[in-house]
This record gives structure tokens, sequence and C-alpha cells, in this order.
């Protein structure tokens, strides 16, 4: 299991940027090879991507979410396994550091090859580049979810 961490700053308050995260729906307009994710209930997604003209899918389950401070995932079914949490850390009223800490095992052989050349931790850096322009640029977010899930 590879474990990727990438943190950016964004000019936007922090209660934008996590409102904006909760809009698992807009991730294909910033995360590449993420082609859907579908909101299935407050806790649970759907997924489909394609990477290296490889489809998968896959559901995830939010296991603790604090609107402001972070949202904890984990996958429960389909082709790809991985872990990972969001932290979201107020700099000042115009500023937030989103920090990105994901597990990822690799699956399939093109998976493991992109996982040893270092593909899967610059697809990872390149989406939270595009978070942090997506949101400047949108300056205010499409949607929030403010509700709280706690680990059980």
């Amino acid at each position: 299991m590879s474990t990727v961490k990438e943190t950016v700053e964004v000019e936007v308050p922090v209660g934008t940027a996590y409102n904006q995260w909760t809009q698992f729906q807009e991730f294909p307009n910033f995360m590449e090879g993420v082609e859907e994710v579908r909101q299935l209930d407050d806790s649970h997604n759907h997924w489909t991507t394609k990477i290296g003209g490889v489809r998968r899918e896959f559901d995830t389950e939010i296991v603790d979410q604090l609107p402001d401070e972070r949202i904890t995932w984990r996958t429960v079914s389909g082709d790809t396994q991985q872990k990972g949490t969001v932290r979201f850390q107020r700099v000042d009223d115009t500023h937030t550091r989103v920090e990105l800490v994901m597990d990822v095992e690799p699956s399939g052989a093109a998976e493991k090859a992109a996982d040893m050349t270092g593909t899967i931790d610059r697809r990872i850096k390149g989406d939270m580049r595009r978070f942090k322009e997506y949101i400047e640029h949108r300056g205010i977010e499409s949607g929030s979810w403010r509700g709280r899930i706690t680990p059980g």
C-alpha cells in the first residue's frame, strides 16, 4: 500500500473550501481520471474512474466527518482499495490549508506500474493543485453538506 500526502493553501475561507469538497459529484471537474461520483446517501459514494484505459468502479464510506475540519473515508466494495483523510485548517479569514493523506493499494498491473513510477503520487498532487484553481476561480462553493459523521 502506498501513502500519498499533499497540502495546498487555497485563497478562500475554511468554510468555502470544506463546503466545496463535500460536493463529491463535482470531483470530475478537478480530479484526473474520475469520470463520476454519485452520492448514494450521507456517508456512501459510488465512483467510476478510468485511468490508463482501465475503468474501475467502487464504493466508499465516510467514516468520520467534522465540518470545517476533516473528512475520512475508506473503500467498502469494488475494484479499488484506498482510505484517506482530507483536513481543512484555517490560516486566516481568507486562506485555508487543505491536506490530503491517502493510502492506495494498486490492484492491477497498470496500477502497480503507475505506483512504482510515481504516477499515482503525481496524479494526486495534480488533483490538489486543480482543486485550488477550481475553488479560487469559483470564489464560492457550488453547495455544501454540513452534517457530522462519527466513527462507529
